[in-house]
């Protein structure tokens, strides 16, 4: 009977490691690891539907338009300078700090810099990460479509905020004041999954748009 116990006990702790490990290096793909030491991790945000070719540093370009808004965040030596092109051309150079994650968005020619520190280390959790990038409207806000609760509220212009949780399938909701976007199904999400939220287009006819964030393959 002891021995039966053991094998039960091992079989059940063998059948939870494929679904840890598969947690752990979905979460790795964005936080951990962090590849060099004194690496930061930046991506390009686009609002528009609009075609475009993005480049940071010496990384390959990046197409983004369509269905991309953002592209996949590339690694940058931290505390160093970085030309950041869009379309071919050199809109401006930056610096970042080293172990951050940060998204870049081009508004009215100028670069704006917006942390995307994450909510959680859990593993076992997924991200939800906002944006407010409506033209004319002062405070965004997500929710469960249908009457459900609020994910995220009063995000000012341009800004993000992000939140850990479960990994579940929900329909969502967002936009500014009572005008509300069309709603957006989330994928079924897995642990350590990153999914990014934007709303787009004005505050009145905004547009809820979302897709999985990635890191690009780093190339020493």
């Amino acid at each position: 009977m002891k021995l039966s116990a053991l094998l039960a006990t091992a079989l059940l702790l063998g059948s939870g490691l494929p679904a840890l490990v598969h947690a752990e290096g979905k979460l790795a793909q964005l936080y951990a690891p962090r590849p060099p030491a004194g690496s930061a991790f930046v991506r390009v945000l686009q609002p528009t539907a609009d075609s475009v070719e993005v480049q940071l540093g010496q990384n390959p370009p990046q197409r983004l338009g369509d269905e991309r808004l953002a592209s996949s965040y590339n690694v940058i030596k931290g505390g160093e300078p970085f030309a950041v092109r869009i379309a071919g051309k050199t809109v401006g150079t930056l610096t970042v700090a080293a172990d951050s994650y940060q998204s870049l968005v081009l508004h009215d020619g100028k670069l704006l810099v917006l942390d995307d520190s994450a909510a959680s280390d859990d593993a076992l959790k997924a991200e939800l990460r906002f944006y407010n990038l409506a033209s004319d409207c002062p405070a965004g806000q997500l929710q469960v479509d249908g009457g459900g609760p609020t994910l995220f509220a009063e995000v000012k212009p341009n800004a993000t905020q992000a939140r850990a949780i479960n990994p579940v399938s929900a329909s969502l909701s967002a936009g500014c004041g009572a005008v509300q976007a069309k709603a957006l199904a989330l994928p079924q999400l897995q642990p350590g999954d990153h999914y990014a939220l934007f709303l787009t287009g004005s505050a009145q006819q905004p547009v809820l748009r979302g897709e999985l964030s990635s890191t690009a393959a780093f190339a020493r």
